[in-house]
């Protein structure tokens, strides 16, 4: 960070802390407008993270960018949004202490986008896994559906976070996201019911209306027009030019399929949002006595909500009291009516709205009521936690250092809040008790209860107490609180109301019953039963509060402060007017002063050291001592005063800005002397070595010319004995040659060996790769033998490598297939086709065989392709021919003919004399079954799409496969005991079976022809027999 100091004149320094004149408002400003222009968005004060939003893209949130800031000191680089990030994610990971990260600023200041960049940069950078990586997208994902729920059009932006949000996101020990859970603080329901002119109601209404087909807004009854809806033109402003409806629909269906919400959660929450947009449109009217009743129709409110419709009417227009332990229902007056309607349409909504958005800002200027005076007293305890821990950081780092502590003057604004929630004493309490008092109240009783009990706070102001200057500018309806920010006037008139925005008991019970799980979850029956009053809205949220204050007490808080530079959201627009404004209610000013009440700059030893060693010369170019002794020589040679530094344990500790910028000039004049020495000392290496390497090389040369002549005379040495060599060698080889056929001896020794080198070099190279593939070297005639063997040797090593390579259901594939060639190669037509084709383990699924006839064969613990092959056929009557549609079950022992859920014919495999199976292309085949067993119902005439298949399955069970006959004309069958009937088979140009004119059954092969290839294979269905 330092090395952004010399260009502090142009830029501003990158620390508040840094500034000269740090109690100086306009000096504050001037150093965040200077950068602004520079488009540095980000200054710190101390860790605090103050960020202006540039209303436009800026090159400095890429992947790049993360791995830039990733595992780097906080203070070693220039302010950034990462740097929090990856600075909180260390500590976490370190120091093993949960962290927080608060992010504050005015509506439009970029709070969201802020939060959106943190959890990028944990999503990217943290280690992850697949399901990580779907954590880190649900996180990322969750935006849009928060917005959607959460945001709204007002009159400062477009879409602006209507309630606060707190987010858990939970890391394992390797430092990766395991999960996280949202909590929401104070949502304004009241939007729901009411808007300001020029506003909109949350934005998922809208988007759903644009962007939901037309089959879902005919689910939820609804028409694509927001101005039929009365919830929706309050603010008479349906339409927003610079928001697209429909595409932020889509973006929001995505994200809730990414969250892992069911279509029927999904579903349930569209009907609740639908219902709400029905209830506004419920209209009252009011009786003679005063009663009120429903004017439209509610039907679809009740169907989308899921209650009972009576109930819900009655519900609307009563309400139920008990006294004494008696319950009475009494109705409700016209207003009482509609505040019943919009109590629960905000109640409802609240259900749906179970996601977050951000922290609040401080509201100032303008007609405040009672949701600003609740979000002001939330930035008020905000503003006291800051503080707070702020100044207990500072404390600790000290107490860390052995600095002593010096006690810092700042404004505690305890005061104001307990003003605000004292217990009996404060304003909540006084709400509370005056909504609950019995007999006639209202807003202006509540006032002057403030006046008696807390009329003499010195933060308190009403126009009864005030001066004269001041009565002139405030109301009679009004009071005055001194917040940290500044004097704020808030407007009582519906205080009351609002804060005993509840809903009728009767209500609740009615929701108790939805069907929708969504409203039976948040309206739970407990609550109905109980007979406490539920606390009012004030108390509720202060209950919230402390719950959160809790949270961030029990973490290491680090800090976002966001600020809008414009309203008009223009890029390089600097309004100091608005920035002024947010500063001060921010309290950045306050925490500036804290931070510098004791020492501007503080760094560890090795940093500080490493960058300043050059302007001292015991530290240059190296130090070897310890670290603080050489800091201490450091400061000692820059003239450092006594009360201008402090050296902790660990870390050196400057007072003044100035002293700081001294040093970084001072090191900005040596660095041309700095530059000098090294440029001299990298010349005098490079010449170093440039000589060194000159020597090397004329070494080299005379070494290099000694071995050549060397070299030159053990090569005419080497020449002369091989060619003596060559010429022995040439005188044996024709030797051998004269006496090859010659018995092994000396004079043919090296020609034979060196012919048997020969061929085994070859058949090395040329040796058959596959089963397959016969070739094989020819050998020499005195190596017939050997060549011989060795072939049949390298074959068995190849079968045995291919076999062990099969595996086991290609094994049982193989086995059917040699078991098929064996019977029908060469002696059927239709085997050729069949060859290629794989043999199924069945041609049934499971949940084609009938269950019982499954049942019946239990016996046998079959199961459908491992011990059970099934397949359909068509089974002719011994008597007439009539087909009939079967399924033929092989089991292990027996075989069996199903006709739907019964079993028509068992045969067992030891009683099955002969298969038989015609030459041709058909699919025709017969069991011959014994006609002496009663049992047995002759043989079966059967045709399969799938006869190779069937008669090999079937022969290799029942192990028959000598078993089979192939009859090239005609077969006979047996039809009873003392008949048999035969079967003619000719060739035709299609398939047909039929009756013949003898009595014969006919059946008619195609041709064999290359187009007929499918249907020679089986895939054509057989016709019906027809009587010819």
């Amino acid at each position: 960070m330092e090395s952004a100091l010399t260009a502090r004149d142009r830029v501003g320094v990158q620390d508040f802390v840094l500034l000269e004149n740090y109690n100086s408002e306009a000096t504050f400003i001037e150093n965040l407008r200077r950068r602004f222009k520079e488009n540095l968005i980000y200054t710190y004060i101390g860790s605090v993270l103050v960020s202006v939003n540039p209303y436009k893209e800026l090159e400095i949130y890429s992947k790049q960018q993360m791995e830039r800031y990733r595992g780097v000191s906080f203070y070693e680089i220039s302010p950034h949004i990462y740097a929090i990030s990856d600075n909180t994610y260390r500590a976490m990971r370190t120091e093993r202490r949960d962290q927080c990260i608060l992010i504050s600023g005015e509506s439009g200041a970029g709070k969201t986008e802020a939060s959106k960049k943190i959890l990028l940069y944990y999503a990217v950078t943290c280690p992850t896994s697949d399901h990580m990586m779907t954590l880190g997208d649900r996180l990322l994902q969750s935006n849009p559906v928060l917005e959607a729920f959460g945001n709204a059009k007002t009159l400062r932006n477009d879409n602006s976070s209507r309630f606060g949000k707190y987010m858990d996101i939970q890391f394992d020990f390797k430092g990766a996201t395991i999960g996280g859970h949202i909590l929401n603080y104070l949502l304004e329901k009241s939007r729901v019911v009411h808007q300001n002119h020029g506003e909109r109601n949350f934005h998922i209404f809208y988007q759903l209306l644009d962007g939901g087909d037309d089959d879902l807004l005919t689910t939820l009854n609804l028409e694509r027009n927001p101005h039929s809806y009365s919830y929706l033109v309050k603010g008479s402003c349906p339409r927003v030019s610079s928001i697209s409806d429909k595409n932020s629909w889509k973006a929001v269906k995505k994200a809730l399929d990414v969250i892992g919400f069911t279509e029927d959660e999904v579903q349930k929450l569209l009907n609740i949002i639908g219902s709400i947009l029905h209830l506004g449109n419920t209209l009252f009217g009011e009786g003679e006595e005063g009663e009120t009743y429903i004017t439209t129709e509610t039907q679809l409110s009740n169907a989308l909500l899921g209650v009972d419709g009576s109930a819900l009417k009655e519900a609307l227009t009563h309400k139920k009291l008990t006294a004494k332990g008696e319950e009475m229902i009494s109705p409700l007056n016209f207003e009482q009516a509609v505040s019943a309607r919009d109590a629960l349409a905000k109640a409802v909504y609240g259900c749906s709205s179970v996601f977050i958005t951000d922290v609040y800002f401080m509201y100032i200027g303008g007609n405040l009521y009672f949701e600003q005076f609740c979000i002001n007293y939330c930035n008020e305890k905000l503003q006291q936690l800051f503080i707070e821990l702020t100044l207990r950081s500072e404390q600790e780092e000290y107490e860390t250092e052995g600095i002593a502590w010096e006690t810092v003057q700042y404004f505690d604004n305890k005061i104001i809040c307990d003003l605000i929630e004292e217990k009996h004493k404060g304003i909540i309490s006084i709400l509370d008790e005056e909504c609950l008092r019995p007999g006639e109240t209202c807003d202006v009783s509540f006032l002057e209860k403030l006046e008696d009990t807390v009329g003499g706070h010195p933060h308190f102001i009403t126009h009864k107490l005030a001066n004269g200057k001041t009565r002139r500018i405030m109301s009679r309806e009004e009071f005055r609180l001194l917040h940290y920010a500044g004097e704020v006037n808030y407007n009582v008139n519906g205080f009351l109301d609002k804060n005993n925005d509840l809903l009728n008991r009767n209500l609740k019970e009615v929701m108790c019953q939805s069907e929708n799980q969504i409203l039976s979850h948040c309206f739970r029956r407990e609550e109905v039963i109980d007979q406490k009053r539920p606390g009012m809205a004030a108390s509720q949220f202060k209950n919230s509060l402390m719950k959160l204050m809790e949270i961030l007490m029990s973490k290491e808080p680090s800090y976002v402060r966001c600020i809008k530079p414009n309203d008009a959201k223009q890029p390089g627009r600097f309004d100091e007017v608005l920035v002024r404004h947010q500063v001060k209610y921010l309290g950045l000013m306050e925490n500036l002063r804290v931070r510098r009440a004791g020492f501007a700059y503080r760094r560890r030893f090795e940093a500080f050291l490493q960058r300043y060693k050059p302007l001292c010369p015991d530290t240059w170019p190296n130090w070897n001592g310890k670290l603080a002794d050489g800091v201490s020589a450091l400061v000692n040679h820059l003239g450092y005063k006594a009360e201008e530094y402090k050296l902790g344990r660990s870390k050196i500790f400057i007072r003044f800005p100035k002293t700081l910028f001294t040093t970084e000039d001072a090191l900005e004049a040596k660095k041309p002397e700095i530059v000098i020495v090294i440029q001299s000392g990298w010349r005098g290496m490079k010449a170093r070595r440039r000589a060194r390497r000159r020597r090397e090389a004329a070494v080299l040369i005379r070494r290099c010319w000694t071995n050549s002549l060397l070299q030159f005379v053990v090569a005419a040495v080497l020449f002369a004995s091989r060619l003596i060599s060559y010429d022995l060698f040439h005188f044996r080889f024709i030797k051998g040659f004269i006496y090859r056929h010659e018995e092994y001896c000396s004079e043919n020794d090296y020609f034979l060996d060196h012919v048997r080198s020969s061929f085994l070099k070859n058949l090395r190279k040329n040796l058959p790769k596959n089963v397959l593939d016969k070739s094989w070297p020819t050998p020499p005639a005195l190596l017939v033998e050997a060549s011989e063997h060795l072939r049949r040797l390298h074959m068995q090593n190849m079968v045995v490598k291919y076999c062990r390579r099969v595996q086991p259901e290609w094994k049982k594939q193989m086995m059917q297939k040699v078991v098929a060639s064996e019977i029908f190669k060469d002696q059927k037509e239709s085997y050729p086709f069949s060859v290629g084709r794989l043999f199924l383990d069945s041609r049934l699924e499971r949940d084609q065989i009938s269950l019982k006839v499954l049942q019946t064969l239990g016996s046998e613990k079959v199961q459908v392709g491992l011990n059970l092959y099934g397949v359909s056929v068509i089974k002719y009557d011994r008597r007439g021919f009539k087909p009939r549609p079967r399924q033929l079950l092989l089991t292990n022992t027996f075989a069996v003919l199903v006709d739907r859920t019964k079993i028509k014919q068992r045969m067992d495999y030891t009683a099955l004399r002969g298969i038989s199976v015609s030459s041709l292309c058909d699919g025709m085949v017969v069991l011959h079954m014994p006609c002496e067993d009663n049992k047995q119902k002759g043989d079966a005439v059967l045709h399969c799409s799938h006869v190779i298949e069937l008669v090999t399955k079937l022969a290799m069970m029942a192990n028959k496969t000598n078993y089979v006959n192939i009859s090239p004309g005609s077969i006979r069958f047996a039809v009873s005991r003392v008949k048999e009937g035969i079967i003619d088979f000719t060739r035709g140009p299609e398939l047909k079976v039929a009756k013949g004119k003898r009595g014969h059954l006919l059946v008619v092969s195609q041709r064999l022809f290359s187009h007929h290839v499918d249907r020679l294979c089986g895939r054509e269905s057989v016709k019906k027999p027809s009587s010819s």
